[in-house]
C-alpha cells in the first residue's frame, strides 16, 4: 500500500491503548496503512511490529507487522498501574504525530486514551485532557466535540463543566462558534454540502415560551436567527426529549446540544461500544476512540477495540472528504 498513514499516538502505557492500537491494526491492516508511535516494549507479546525511522515506509510492512516510530519511554510497564516516567513519552508522542500530520507525511491522527493525573505528576502537564493539548499545538483558539456513531452525530456546546455552571457559561459568542466550526467541519470533513443541523434548547421543553426559562429567548433563538440569515440550515431550539428517536435522527446530520450529558447520553446509548470522539476545528484531522485506559482490565486479554476501530476508519474516511 502507498497511502499515507494513519497516526496512533501510544496513550497511557499502562491503560488498553496498546492492546486496541494492535486489535485494530490486525482488523484493518489490508485497508489502512497505520503508524503507532511509542515504546514497542509497551505492546502485547506477541505483537508482530516493525520499526521504521521514516513514515514513508509504513505501506511496506503495514500489512504483515504494525509500524512503530520507536520511542524510549525509559521503563517497563505494569498493565493497570500508571508509572509518571512514561509521561513525558506519552507527551511527546502526541505532538510528534500532530507534527506528522501537520507537515503532510500522515493523513490523519488517532490518539489513544491519556491518564491526566500520571501527565500531571510525571510531566506537569498544564492542560485538561487531549483536546486542548491538540488546540494549542495548532494554535487555534476554539475547537469543537463531536461525538459519532453510524446512528448519531452530536456536539456539546459547553462540556466538562458542572452543570450549575452551564446557563452562565453558554453564551451567544460560544453558540455561534460552536455551530459555524461544526457546520465547517460537517462541510469539509464529511462531505455534506448543506448540513442540516439541529440544535437543542436549554431547558425542558425548550422553554415553553419562557414558562422554563428564558434562555431560548434571550440568547438562543436570536443566535440561530443570525446564523439562518447567511443561509445555514438550523432547527430549533427542539425539545431535547423529543430529538433522538429515529424519525426525529432522520431529519438532521448533527444534534448540537447545550451541556455535556445532553448530547452524551444518547449518542452513548445508541453506541456505546462504537463511539468515536472527533475534534473539530482543527487544522489536521483527530479522532480518539469514546472511552478511557481502562485500568481494570488493561493486560487481561479483556479490552474492546470496536471504538478505536472506527476511530481509524472515521479518520480514514475524513482525510479522504477533506482532500478528495
Amino acid at each position: 500500500m502507498t497511502q499515507k498513514p494513519v497516526v496512533i499516538s501510544c496513550g497511557e502505557p499502562a491503560g488498553i491503548g496498546p492492546e486496541i492500537a494492535v486489535q485494530a491494526w490486525r482488523e484493518l491492516r489490508q485497508d489502512t496503512v497505520l503508524l503507532w508511535i511509542g515504546d514497542p516494549t509497551h505492546l502485547p507479546a506477541g505483537t508482530p511490529y516493525q520499526i521504521i525511522t521514516d513514515p514513508s515506509e509504513a505501506g511496506q510492512h503495514s500489512a504483515t507487522a504494525l509500524p512503530v516510530l520507536a520511542r524510549d519511554f525509559g521503563g517497563p510497564v505494569t498493565p493497570g498501574t500508571a508509572n509518571p516516567v512514561h509521561a513525558q513519552g506519552v507527551i511527546e508522542a502526541i505532538a510528534d504525530g500532530v507534527d506528522l500530520v501537520t507537515r503532510g507525511q500522515a493523513r490523519a491522527i488517532c490518539t489513544a486514551p491519556i491518564h491526566k493525573a500520571a501527565l500531571i505528576d510525571g510531566a506537569d502537564f498544564q492542560y485538561p485532557g487531549h483536546t486542548e493539548y491538540l488546540a494549542a499545538l495548532a494554535g487555534v483558539d476554539r475547537v469543537v466535540m463531536m461525538l459519532a456513531c453510524d446512528e448519531l452525530r452530536v456536539v456539546p456546546t459547553t462540556i466538562h463543566i458542572a452543570l450549575a455552571q452551564v446557563s452562565s457559561e453558554l453564551t451567544a459568542s460560544l453558540l455561534t462558534d460552536t455551530l459555524l466550526i461544526t457546520h465547517a467541519s460537517l462541510r469539509r470533513d464529511f462531505g455534506i454540502d448543506r448540513p442540516r443541523i439541529a440544535v437543542a434548547g436549554l431547558n425542558p421543553h425548550a422553554g415553553e415560551d419562557g414558562k422554563m426559562g428564558m434562555e431560548e429567548i434571550d440568547m438562543i433563538i436570536p443566535v440561530l436567527d443570525a446564523l439562518r440569515s447567511e443561509g445555514m440550515d438550523l432547527t430549533g431550539p427542539m425539545s431535547a426529549d423529543t430529538m433522538f428517536h429515529a424519525s426525529a435522527r432522520a431529519r438532521y446530520d448533527v444534534a448540537v446540544c447545550m451541556y455535556h450529558d445532553q448530547a452524551l447520553i444518547p449518542v452513548k446509548t445508541l453506541g456505546f461500544d462504537t463511539g468515536v470522539n472527533v475534534t473539530l476545528g482543527l487544522p489536521f484531522i483527530r479522532t480518539s476512540p469514546d472511552h478511557g485506559t481502562a485500568f481494570d482490565i488493561a493486560g487481561q486479554g479483556q479490552a474492546n477495540a470496536s471504538s478505536m476501530i472506527e476511530a481509524i476508519k472515521l479518520a480514514s474516511r475524513m482525510a479522504d472528504a477533506r482532500n478528495g
